[in-house]
């Protein structure tokens, strides 16, 4: 696996061929990709709602309505359809509840390691908690993080993919009684395999030059 050849070849689809389905296996893949991608202090705050279906992805599409409706074709054609949630608060149950998790698997092997990682993480948290006032957007962030890898991991599986902002989160929210549950839509991420008619797909990549955006310290 080339990592250079990848980042060149994946790109935003802009139309999928309902027809194609991505395999069983390859998505658990996804799936794992989303449960194990990194963030701020193993917070985790996010969740995930999965449509595989075209039942499923039709209520998914209810965040493509109105001003949005420019996506949902993406939405109603792709194989599977990603909602990415954040959690809508960072309470002190939670910080438990991770803590429990992480020694149940293992990752303590003396208590003062627990105490350690629990002092850590309470400190990190409560910054933005308290100090910052910014612990929705710090969780988002964390879930951003994720939609990255999940991009990722599609282009090194050889699937298509797009990630989606344009969505109607409010709709989505009340299509999930997400708040309710603790939690917010973001953003979406389509995946599949691209329609022959994408224009993307056969479009040259465009970044700005390495010697615009890296300085190399010596």
């Amino acid at each position: 696996m080339n990592l250079t050849d990848i980042v060149k070849s994946r790109y935003s689809t802009k139309e999928f061929d309902s027809n194609k389905a991505i395999p069983e296996a390859q998505f658990q893949q996804i799936k794992d990709v989303l449960r194990y991608s990194p963030s701020s202090v193993n917070s985790q705050p996010w969740h995930f709602i999965i449509a595989d279906s075209p039942e499923t992805r039709k209520r998914i599409s209810a965040g493509t309505q109105g001003a949005f409706s420019f996506n949902e074709a993406k939405v109603l054609n792709a194989s599977h359809v990603i909602l990415f949630c954040a959690k809508t608060d960072i309470d002190d149950a939670y910080l438990q509840h991770l803590l429990t998790v992480e020694d149940n698997d293992g990752r303590f092997a003396e208590p003062s390691f627990k105490e350690g990682v629990n002092n850590g993480r309470s400190m990190f948290v409560n910054l933005h908690r308290f100090e910052l006032k910014d612990a929705q957007h710090w969780m988002e962030k964390q879930v951003y993080l994720n939609m990255g890898t999940v991009l990722l991991g599609a282009g090194a599986l050889g699937i298509d993919a797009v990630p989606i902002e344009g969505i109607d989160t409010k709709a989505l929210n009340e299509e999930f009684g997400l708040l309710e549950k603790g939690y917010t839509a973001l953003a979406l991420i389509a995946l599949g395999y691209h329609s022959q008619a994408d224009f993307n797909a056969g479009l040259p990549k465009s970044r700005l030059p390495e010697d615009e955006i890296f300085t190399l310290l010596s």
